[in-house]
């Protein structure tokens, strides 16, 4: 008896894995260890970065109440906006290289298609509120600066300090070390202090200057797609500099039908990419969640040739990409440039931290 032809769909999913195959660089398609996408679920699944673990709980058990999937994601992340421990995103983030710590946020909802953001907003510890205000109560998606904080003061939000002591200790730091030739003079204590001795433990070998960000994708039980980014940018950043999270199709991208993404990692090379607006282009193709975010972060790794500072010796870049992704049918996914980056995501089985996906080795 003859095989029964293979359908339309069944086509397009055998040419999207064999498409996959072909643009996984030889160090990702030889190994066994590579994360697989999570599996779909039939109710809510939420994807986060990394730092969104206790952001993840707290929105999982929004969702489990029934409340609106984007008010759970912005709750989640409002976890993280709040914790002044979290030097990458909201109160407490690294300020700029004047001391001023200036925060990008944006929403987006796959529902209705429209989305909010503000950039360079100071004195507002939860810019994902203020983001999502921008969505509902006007007729635009962006602002920026000082319009930002002007729209932020007539919806009730105060000005306030968003620099702990904790940073200020960072900030000044690296202000001390800028150059011998300055008025700043580096204390023979800075780096001993606890607060800066484990920031430069933990940041300090960067190539470039770290900058971290949190983003979340929530597919609710009903089918649909939301996203939400939220950072306080890269450190020591020149004042007003915006990067890919609060641009939508960079920092993320949700439709309902098709997905939602989002990106933390370096914001030039995604901004040049679209990079989240790619991922879920290529899910409206065929491609899985993991193959879809593995594309797009070849696609940055191809641009990085026409930089040559920002390579190494190899070719490759020397920073990091991270994707965050959750299609139509609920699966879920994260992956990165470069291997050792982790995702969350979030079901009805509970919260759990997974190893993202990767194009390079770093002992490799």
């Amino acid at each position: 008896m003859t095989n029964p032809p293979l359908s339309r769909r069944q086509l397009l999913g055998s040419a999207a894995l064999v498409g996959a195959a072909a643009f996984l660089p030889a160090d990702l398609a030889a190994q066994d260890s590579v994360p697989s996408t999570a599996p779909a679920g039939d109710g809510f699944v939420l994807v986060t970065s990394a730092n969104g673990l206790e952001a993840a709980k707290v929105a999982r058990q929004a969702l489990i109440q029934g409340k609106d999937p984007l008010d759970a994601a912005i709750a989640g992340v409002n976890v993280v906006e709040l914790d002044p421990d979290d030097v990458t995103v909201g109160y407490g983030g690294i300020p700029n290289e004047e001391g001023v710590v200036e925060l990008d946020a944006a929403v987006m909802d796959g529902r209705t298609m429209r989305a909010g953001a503000v950039a360079a907003l100071t004195g507002v510890k939860t810019p994902s509120k203020v983001a999502r205000l921008v969505m509902d109560q006007t007729d635009r998606v962006f602002l920026v600066g000082a319009g930002a904080r002007r729209f932020a003061t007539a919806h009730g939000f105060p000005d306030e300090n968003l620099l702990t002591e904790k940073t200020r200790k960072i900030w000044l730091h690296w202000k001390n070390r800028l150059s011998d030739l300055d008025d700043w003079i580096e204390a023979a204590r800075d780096a001993d202090d606890p607060d800066v001795k484990r920031f430069l433990e933990k940041y300090g070998r960067e190539y470039f200057r770290p900058q971290g960000t949190i983003h979340m994708s929530v597919r609710s039980a009903k089918g649909d797609l939301v996203g939400v980014t939220t950072t306080s940018g890269l450190f020591f950043k020149i004042p007003g500099r915006v990067g890919d999270s609060p641009v939508i199709g960079a920092g993320l991208y949700s439709e309902n039908g098709v997905g939602s993404a989002g990106s933390t990692g370096r914001g030039e090379a995604n901004l040049l990419t679209c990079g989240s607006h790619t991922v879920v282009e290529y899910l409206r193709d065929g491609l899985t969640p993991e193959e879809a975010c593995l594309r797009a972060l070849k696609r940055i790794a191809e641009k990085t040739h026409l930089v040559p500072r920002h390579r190494d010796e190899k070719g490759r870049p020397k920073f990091n990409v991270n994707f965050y992704c959750v299609d139509a049918a609920g699966r879920a996914a994260g992956a990165a440039l470069w291997s050792g980056s982790k995702y969350v995501v979030g079901d009805a089985g509970g919260v759990r931290t997974l190893e993202s996906a990767w194009l390079y080795r770093r002992d490799a």
